[in-house]
């Protein structure tokens, strides 16, 4: 059952995104920056967590997970160092995934061919 949730609630914030993509001007990248708003607002107002236990990967792995988990490190380091966790929180939970991103980024430069899209 655990797999089946994930599933549903992850391809349930997807299908908003493209939701968003097909019935609004909104871009892609409007779109991004609204899901990881909205997922460091609805942690701070506590209610993500309940969805992350609930769905596990399936509210992790979409943008809003990255929200998420940002705004988890900036609550917890701020509960550490006081205000200088405010800066360096966020931060230092998402190295992993941000230093992942960048390093497959840079091999998949290294295999693909670039040009212009016209």
């Amino acid at each position: 059952m655990d797999y089946l949730w994930a599933f549903l609630v992850g391809g349930a914030i997807c299908a908003v995104g493209q939701v968003l993509i097909d019935f609004t001007k909104m871009t892609p990248a409007r779109i991004l920056v609204l899901f990881v708003t909205l997922g460091v607002l609805l942690t701070g107002l506590g209610m993500y967590e309940p969805l992350v236990n609930f769905a596990g990967a399936g509210a992790t792995v979409p943008l809003t997970g990255f929200g998420y988990l940002m705004a988890k490190g900036t609550l917890e380091a701020v509960r550490e160092h006081g205000l200088l966790g405010a800066f360096s929180g966020g931060v230092a939970a998402s190295a992993a995934g941000i230093a992942a991103a960048v390093f497959f980024g840079y091999v998949a430069a290294l295999f693909s061919k670039s040009g212009d899209k016209s």
